[in-house]
């Protein structure tokens, strides 16, 4: 009888614990403290990235999974809709970057994400008389105008680097005409397309490059020189997805048109043929990607479901020995009493939600929440909405708000009940706060205009602070330590965002979207922005030095809502109309793909 040394020419591994690293990938081991076969496997899908700041369709893109770039792009019927953002993705979420020089859609894009490059397009939807042939380069912080394509076009594909890219096909009318950019100018080039089309997209390199999509199932190779027929792909995509990789090995994801996307379908191409992959978790076309991806790494986002379904759900594609889980919201038990205005701080499994609106009118009610349900205990002995909060469920501090009218009232809560306290120096409603009850901050507000006053509390009473926001605000949103805190959003609508240091508040990067009436998670280095208004659901996560975008909440339309909790595990809770909900947020995880082996 042949052992597992004779077959495979190695002994199996006795070990007592799991390999905690990537290195044992394929092998086969013996744990002898749980008796079971293990193997470290690869597994290949699709899992979810930060959203786009806005849904967007028929944006360019460049760069690669862990430093991706979208411009440009189309947002649905408006004004502008047309739009001339740019966005850069971290392998995290998206920041917003340098504006282009001239805003259009169905732009051809290539390059990284420090030296990017969009050209062509249209200014306009429907795309007639838009068309430009507009060209720009990118050096990661702006936009420069550089020579334009010989012929303006929308759809147009593109691939290669800022210095040697190609750009083919493209309309109206459809053309399968090439060009080539030497980082100077446009040159035509007697290479063509197997067939005219527009809205595709390319990856590889101007001597080694790979189409697929805008028509059918065909894609083409090139060699520098000319365009040759490659192997047809399992589904026909015409308006394609988002295509990343080399020559010999790429990926190509989504696609579709008149409001059937292919589903999400994925395919794998290894140089000769296309197989079907994992499909993505929404199916779109008029998407974009990181077209410097991998088939191991790859980076997908926005696009259009048909109707009014413009996506701002972003996708990572990963082949890799690691079990990836991405940022997720899910909802926890409801309040006792729907309210919004109110405040609250504590953790995701340690609570404490107190005063706001409800109707008919300002309500004292507190609740305690334990991870699963909240708890009705002792009210505030000052009814009030738009107070501020701070400290943890057992010890916490209430101040400010309103009850018809401005209020500096103080209370501490001990776990049990809530007891008067020595007054804010000036009644304001619509602050924030940040600390703990014999530490606590408060900053911002109206009283009765925005003002950026900051005012600690000691366990007994309040001093202004000689500090005060450099941006005058209210409906603002804070976090962290009396001597290390951070405010940001507020109105006048805003992402200014500024942290304090116990003397002085110093300007920092802008959120991306401007917001108030949103909620805070976390510390002056790891914070979490929580819905909002505009930009509702959207979420916002600080590093200590900028801000990108996370998975989105599950309600459309969370403000004046409130929260605690940590950055990796945040809780959002109350909102306007009257809301009861609750939502938890987890960041995601990365840890090996270890699988017991059967042996029955």
């Amino acid at each position: 009888m042949s052992t597992y040394k004779n077959l495979i020419g190695k002994p199996l591994k006795y070990l007592s614990s799991n390999p905690d690293n990537d290195a044992a990938e394929g092998q086969i081991w013996y744990n002898s403290v749980t008796g079971e076969f293990k193997d470290l496997i690869i597994s290949e899908a699709w899992s979810s990235g930060g959203n786009l700041v806005t849904a967007t369709s028929l944006m360019a893109g460049a760069g690669t999974q862990t430093a991706g770039l979208g411009f440009g792009g189309y947002k649905g019927p408006g004004t502008p809709n047309v739009v001339n953002t740019t966005l850069e993705y971290n392998g995290s979420g998206w920041t917003v970057g340098g504006n282009l020089v001239a805003a259009r859609s169905g732009m051809g894009g290539t390059g990284t994400q420090t030296a990017g490059l969009g050209f062509g397009g249209s200014t306009t939807i429907p795309r007639a008389p838009g068309e430009v042939a507009n060209s720009e380069e990118y050096n990661g912080t702006a936009w420069t105008e550089g020579n334009n394509l010989n012929d303006a076009l929308v759809g147009v594909g593109g691939l290669g680097t800022q210095t040697a890219a190609v750009g083919f096909g493209g309309g109206t009318p459809d053309t399968n005409a090439t060009e080539h950019y030497d980082g100077t100018s446009w040159t035509n080039v007697p290479g063509t397309l197997t067939s005219a089309r527009r809205y595709l997209q390319g990856c590889g390199t101007q001597t080694a490059g790979l189409t697929a999509g805008g028509s059918g199932t065909s894609s083409n190779l090139y060699d520098g020189t000319s365009w040759t027929a490659g192997a047809d792909m399992n589904t026909s995509r015409p308006n394609t997805g988002a295509v990343s990789g080399i020559q010999t090995s790429a990926l190509m994801s989504g696609g579709g048109s008149g409001g059937t996307p292919v589903g999400g379908k994925t395919e794998l191409y290894d140089g000769t043929s296309w197989s079907e992959v994992a499909d993505m978790a929404v199916g779109r076309y008029s998407s974009a990607g990181a077209n410097g991806g991998t088939t191991s790494s790859s980076l997908a986002f926005g696009g259009y479901l048909g109707g009014t379904g413009y996506i701002s759900s972003t996708e990572e594609w990963n082949k890799t020995v690691n079990l990836i889980t991405s940022d997720s919201w899910s909802a926890g038990g409801n309040l006792g009493t729907g309210r919004y205005n109110a405040a609250g701080c504590g953790l995701q499994d340690l609570a404490l939600a107190f005063g706001g609106k409800a109707s008919p009118g300002v309500t004292a009610n507190t609740e305690e929440y334990n991870g699963t349900s909240w708890t009705e205990v002792n009210n505030l002995n000052t009814a009030r909405q738009k107070l501020a909060g701070c400290g943890v469920q057992a010890t916490a501090l209430a101040f400010g708000g309103n009850t018809g009218s401005l209020t500096a009232d103080t209370e501490e809560w001990d776990g049990s009940s809530w007891s008067e306290q020595n007054n804010l120096s000036t009644a304001t409603d619509s602050l924030a706060g940040a600390g703990t009850q014999t530490a606590g901050l408060a900053f911002g507000g109206l009283s009765p205009s925005a003002t950026g006053v900051t005012e600690e509390y000691n366990g007994t009473s309040w001093t202004t602070s000689p500090g005060s926001l450099n941006t005058a605000r209210d409906r603002l949103a804070g976090c962290g330590t009396q001597t290390a805190a951070l405010a940001f959003g507020g109105e006048p609508s805003t992402g200014a965002t500024e942290e304090y240091n116990g003397t002085t508040w110093s300007e920092q990067n802008d959120m991306g979207t401007a917001r108030q009436r949103l909620a805070a998670a976390g510390d002056q280095t790891a914070a979490l922005a929580m819905g909002g208004q505009p930009g509702a659901a959207l979420v916002e996560k600080y590093d200590g030095t900028s801000w990108s975008t996370s998975i989105s909440m599950t309600q459309s339309s969370q403000h004046a809502l409130a929260g605690g909790g940590t950055q990796s595990s945040g809780i959002a809770f109350t909102g306007n109309p009257d809301t009861d909900s609750t939502e938890e947020f987890t960041a995601g995880t990365s840890a090996l793909n270890i699988k017991t082996i059967s042996t029955s």
